[in-house]
């Protein structure tokens, strides 16, 4: 059979019809039919990225493997980012950051975690909680989006964690039973808060606050025992049980809940800087300001702004100085501080590891005044920060070394408003301290090999944890040593 022509023209046609069909698929399958834009919370094109990404400015990585420092090392089997889902490479990053991209502890977060992924060959999770399993980072992000692998079966079985608060239910300002966890939207709900000293023999976990009184009871072997600890050292309880405590729950980064005075946490670790519209300078007449009652703490920080006010202007409010401002009119005194100064002493009372208050993170970054900062090492302040969003004294090796640099400050506004490129990239998250107790207390790992404090003094305030000195003079007297936890920790 002959078969017809088909002529140019036609076969133009056809491959012209064929095109056009294949842009209409690839149309209809970008289009959102949901029929409602998502929130855009910001636009790439908007901000500045980084340009030399290192393994410090990554997303937090969770793996089974001890911290080896190779990423690549296991593939995506090994891999999980407890802070933004699965990993996205720069190359298929989205061009606009929506609330659902976030985790749910953000304001406008919405995204909840699934179960957490196990290794394939040893079926044990991937997710890295505890402080033994990796050396970066606090991992309050890796607990708050930790869920069992076996968790709904958990749900199934209707058995509930229960967590005894040894010290009485108002120092923690939360309700017996289930309220805390289920008004909070924990990933992990399935546990109940009492204050019955009587159920010291069955509770799951039991929680001590600053105080330890021990129970008249047998301990279970598969009980945890937690110390809460609020204050630094010098200002807490020094425990004379060995051999007690399991975990640990305190502003430092090593402890098992690490429990912040406040969280930073950016929408996106790679973009931590942004232009601003604002000169922050503007109209600042005077150039420090500091808030202080007490007088006496042993770091010697009045009499470091003493002399640091022999080289520029210091404004000392409170009983340590001779400007006045009461306390029942904080905001009005912070209304001054931002209209008026151009930097602000958030020093601390000791200078303590990882000890970062209030003092810094609400009275300094949630205001535009730039912090200069003493208390705890640098690196726990780079670590806890913005970036550039502060002067530690530390880098100065004296007062009137930091004096000349504000000077230099004080002339350029550029250079001032570089330290003021943080804001908008990220926000203090609420850390939700009950929901990752009860997330830690479904985690199988933490109670088939319990480990324990031998001596949590040793741990707390031993040696390299507070000095009564600045950090620079410490480390001049004293190198560089393996952390004091490694040997106290079992």
């Amino acid at each position: 059979m002959r078969l017809s022509k088909v002529s140019p023209k036609k076969c133009f046609f056809l491959v012209l019809c064929f095109a056009v069909l294949i842009l209409l698929v690839f149309n209809l399958r970008d289009k959102d039919w949901s029929g409602k834009a998502p929130h855009v919370l910001y636009s790439r094109d908007e901000y500045q990225l980084e340009e030399n990404t290192n393994a410090r400015n990554e997303p937090t990585v969770s793996t089974e493997a001890p911290d080896t420092g190779d990423r690549g090392a296991g593939g995506k089997e090994n891999e999980i980012v407890a802070d933004y889902g699965r990993a996205r490479s720069e190359e298929h990053a989205k061009d606009s950051f929506t609330a659902g991209d976030l985790p749910w502890y953000f304001t406008q977060g919405m995204r909840y975690p699934k179960a957490a992924r196990r290794n394939r060959k040893t079926n044990k999770r991937l997710a890295r909680l505890l402080p033994s399993e990796t050396s970066r980072g606090d991992r309050i992000s890796n607990q708050l989006m930790f869920v069992p692998p076996n968790y709904e079966t958990i749900k199934r079985k209707g058995k509930l964690k229960t967590i005894l608060v040894y010290n009485g239910l108002s120092p923690w300002n939360v309700k017996a039973g289930r309220d805390v966890f289920l008004s909070s939207k924990c990933p992990v709900s399935t546990c109940s808060i009492t204050a019955q000293r009587e159920k010291a023999a069955t509770a799951d976990l039991v929680l001590y606050k600053d105080h330890f009184i021990p129970p008249s009871v047998p301990r279970s072997p598969y009980q945890i025992y937690m110390m809460y600890f609020l204050e630094c050292p010098y200002h807490t309880q020094h425990v004379k049980y060995p051999d007690v405590f399991n975990w640990t729950a305190t502003y430092r980064k090593d402890s098992d809940i690490v429990a912040p005075y406040e969280k930073w946490e950016y929408f996106d670790p790679r973009i931590r800087q942004i232009e601003q519209d604002r000169n922050y300078a503007l109209n600042k007449t005077r150039k420090v300001a500091w808030f202080v009652s007490n007088c006496g703490a042993r770091n010697g920080r009045l009499q470091y702004a003493h002399e640091l006010q022999k080289h520029i202007a210091v404004d000392i409010y409170g009983a340590c100085g001779t400007f006045k401002c009461s306390r029942s009119t904080a905001e009005r005194c912070f209304e001054i501080l931002d209209r008026d100064y151009k930097f602000y002493l958030a020093f601390e009372n000791s200078n303590c590891k990882d000890y970062i208050t209030e003092k810094f993170f609400v009275n300094a970054l949630t205001r535009n005044v730039l912090p200069i900062v003493m208390g705890a090492r640098p690196e726990d302040y780079e670590a806890s920060s913005p970036q550039k969003s502060y002067i530690h004294v530390d880098e100065f090796a004296s007062p009137k070394e930091l004096a000349e640099y504000l000077h230099l400050l004080d002339r350029n506004d550029e250079l001032y408003n570089s330290y003021f490129k943080w804001k908008g990239t990220g926000e203090f998250i609420n850390t939700y301290y009950w929901c990752r107790v009860c997330a830690m207390l479904h985690d199988e790992a933490s109670f088939r090999k319990p480990k324990w404090y031998e001596d949590i003094n040793d741990w707390w305030r031993g040696p390299g944890v507070c000095t009564n000195g600045s950090w620079r003079n410490y480390r001049a007297r004293n190198p560089p040593e393996k952390s004091p936890s490694s040997d106290a920790r079992r």
